[in-house]
C-alpha cells in the first residue's frame, strides 16, 4: 500500500510500518507524526536570535529510511515530490529540499495509514497549475529586472 508512493519500495514501506505502526490514532495530526520522526526544525531561539535550524533528533531508522526515499522520489520523473523537490531546491538547497520531500512522503503514508486511501499522485505540474497568475507576475517581474519589457496577453482557446 504505502510501496504506491514515489520512492517507497517494498522494504522502505515495511520498515515505515514497522516503526510508525499501522494505528494513527497516537498521532493527532501529521504534524505531531513529522515532528516524532524529527522531520521538523528544531527551534532554538531566545531574545529573537535563532541559533540552530538543524533538524531534530527523532526515530533514527524512520528518518534515515524516509531521507533515502526522498532522494528516490527527487529523481522520479513526471511526479509531485519531484516538482517540490526542484521547487525548493533552488530556494533552500538540495538537503533542506530532500528534507521537506521526506516530510511529504511520511504525511502522505499517515493519511493512508490513519483513512486507508490510496495515494494519489498530483502530477509535476501542479505547483504551475495552482496559482498561474501569481507565477506570470513573479515571471514578469524577474524579466523587468534582467532589462526586458513585455506585455502579457492569455493565449485565445
Amino acid at each position: 500500500m504505502l510501496s504506491a508512493i514515489p520512492g517507497v519500495g517494498g522494504l522502505s514501506a515495511a520498515i515505515i510500518v514497522s516503526e510508525i505502526g499501522i494505528d494513527m490514532s497516537r498521532f493527532e495530526t501529521a504534524g505531531h507524526l513529522i515532528s516524532w520522526a524529527g522531520l521538523c526544525p528544531k527551534n532554538d531561539q531566545s531574545a529573537g536570535k535563532r541559533r540552530s535550524t538543524r533538524m531534530k533528533k527523532g526515530a533514527p531508522w524512520l528518518k534515515s529510511t524516509l531521507i533515502q526515499c526522498a532522494w528516490c522520489a527527487s529523481r522520479t520523473e513526471d511526479s509531485y515530490l519531484q516538482a517540490q523537490y526542484l521547487r525548493l531546491r533552488s530556494r533552500r538547497g538540495a538537503k533542506k529540499a530532500v528534507c521537506a520531500v521526506a516530510a511529504s512522503i511520511l504525511t502522505a503514508a499517515y493519511h493512508m495509514l490513519k483513512n486507508g486511501t490510496v495515494y494519489q499522485e498530483l502530477g509535476a505540474g501542479y505547483f504551475d497549475n495552482r496559482a498561474k497568475n501569481k507565477q506570470a507576475l513573479r515571471l514578469v517581474s524577474r524579466l523587468k529586472n534582467l532589462g526586458f519589457e513585455i506585455q502579457i496577453k492569455p493565449l485565445a482557446a
